[in-house]
C-alpha cells in the first residue's frame, strides 16, 4: 500500500510510519515541522527504512493545492496532525481552527476529489465529550473514579465541545463520519486518549506522560495542578498503531464508525500520587514540583470505554502502563541529547 500520513514527522505520526514501513508498504509524510523533535523522527525513519519507500513533504493542511497534489495513489490515509493543546486553542482560535476544523476539511475534499476509495482514519480526541461536570465522581483511595461508568465513558455520550480546541476538533470528528454517510467515503474516527511512548516530545500541556518522564530523567521542574489525584487511562503507541492497522483491515465493516481508544479500566493511572511514585522507583528521585490550582474544565476522571473497539476490531490493549513507562523511561534516558 501507500499510506499517506499527515503528521507524519509527529510522535504518533513516525510510529504509524515505522510500523507500515516494517510492513514492506510505502509511506507519504505530510507535515509542516512544527512541533519539536519533527526532523529528529524523519532523521530516525530514513536511517531505519532508507528513502526507496519513504517520502516526505513539506507541507501545510491549510494548503488544498498542495496537499491534493501529494495525495495521487495514496491508499490509505492517516490524518494526525493538527493544532494540540487547549492552552494554545484558547490563546489563537484562529490558528486551531484553521489548522484542525479547516486542515480535516481539507484532507476530506483532498480524498472526496482525488482518491475517493481511499481508507481515512481521523486521530479525534476525548475532549469532544466536554468537562463532563454531570458525570459522578468519588474519592477512591489516592484517587478518583467514576461513580458510575464502571467500564469507562462510551461512544454514545454525548458530545459537548469545549474550548475552541474541543470545538475545532470535533468539527473534524464530526465531518469525517458525515463524508462516510453523504459521500460514502471509507472514513473512521478514534476518539483517543492520553497515548504516550518512544519519540513523543510531551510538554506540559500536551503529552503529559511523556513531559513527566523527560522532567525526571533531566531532572527539570513540572507542575502538578490540582491535587494530583486525576485519573486518566493511558494507551502505548504500539498498541493504538495495532488498532489503526485492524482498522485499514476491515475498513468496509467499519467505515463512518468511532471508536474511543484509550487504556481503558485495566490501564489507567492517577497524574501523580500513583505516577510520582512510579517515576521515584525508576529514577530514584523526583523532579522538582510545583503545585498549581486546578484548571477550568480539568476532568478529575477520564477513562475510555473500549469495548465497542474490542467488539468490532478485535483489538485490546497489550502493554501495561508499568511496562510502557519503564521502555519510555529508557529511551528517554539513552536519548537525552534530543531534549537538550
Amino acid at each position: 500500500m501507500k499510506v499517506f500520513i499527515t503528521g507524519g514527522a509527529g510522535f504518533i505520526g513516525c510510529n504509524s510510519a515505522d510500523f507500515f514501513l516494517q510492513q514492506g508498504h510505502k509511506v507519504v509524510i505530510y507535515d509542516n515541522f512544527s512541533r519539536v523533535g519533527g526532523q529528529a523522527n524523519v532523521d530516525w525513519l530514513y536511517e531505519r527504512h532508507g528513502g526507496e519507500r519513504l517520502t516526505c513533504v513539506r507541507g501545510a493542511l491549510e494548503d488544498y493545492e498542495g496537499l491534493c497534489a501529494a495525495l495521487p495513489g495514496s491508499e490509505v490515509v492517516l490524518h494526525l496532525a493538527g493544532q494540540v493543546a487547549v492552552t494554545s486553542s484558547v490563546l489563537d482560535p484562529r490558528a486551531d481552527f484553521m489548522s484542525n476544523a479547516l486542515g480535516t476539511f481539507n484532507v476530506l475534499e483532498g480524498v472526496r476529489n482525488v482518491c475517493p476509495e481511499t481508507a481515512v482514519l481521523y486521530a479525534s480526541t476525548n475532549k469532544v465529550y466536554g468537562g463532563m461536570e454531570e458525570v459522578g465522581i468519588v474519592p477512591h483511595g489516592e484517587r478518583y473514579a467514576y461513580a458510575d461508568y464502571p467500564h469507562g465513558i462510551p461512544e454514545s455520550y454525548p458530545l459537548d465541545f469545549h474550548s475552541p480546541y474541543g470545538c475545532s476538533k470535533g468539527t473534524g470528528d464530526q465531518y469525517t463520519l458525515d463524508y462516510a454517510r453523504i459521500y460514502g467515503l471509507r472514513t473512521v474516527v478514534f476518539r483517543q486518549s492520553c497515548i504516550y511512548g518512544r519519540r513523543q516530545f510531551g510538554i506540559e500541556d500536551q503529552g503529559w506522560v511523556a513531559h513527566f518522564v523527560i522532567a525526571t530523567v533531566l531532572n527539570r521542574p513540572i507542575s502538578i495542578f490540582g491535587d494530583g489525584r486525576q485519573v486518566r487511562d493511558v494507551l502505548n503507541i504500539t498498541d493504538l498503531v495495532a488498532a489503526y492497522d485492524l482498522a485499514i483491515c476491515n475498513i468496509d465493516a467499519v467505515r463512518g464508525e468511532a471508536f474511543n481508544v484509550g487504556g481503558g479500566p485495566n490501564n489507567t493511572l492517577s497524574i501523580w500520587t500513583e505516577f510520582g511514585p512510579l517515576l521515584e522507583e525508576l529514577a530514584g528521585h523526583l523532579p522538582p514540583v510545583q503545585r498549581g490550582s486546578w484548571r477550568p474544565g480539568d476532568q478529575r476522571v477520564f477513562v475510555a470505554d473500549i469495548r465497542k473497539a474490542q467488539a468490532r476490531l478485535g483489538w485490546a490493549p497489550k502493554v501495561s502502563p508499568a511496562d510502557g513507562i519503564l521502555d519510555l523511561y529508557r529511551w528517554v534516558a539513552a536519548n537525552k541529547g534530543l531534549f537538550a
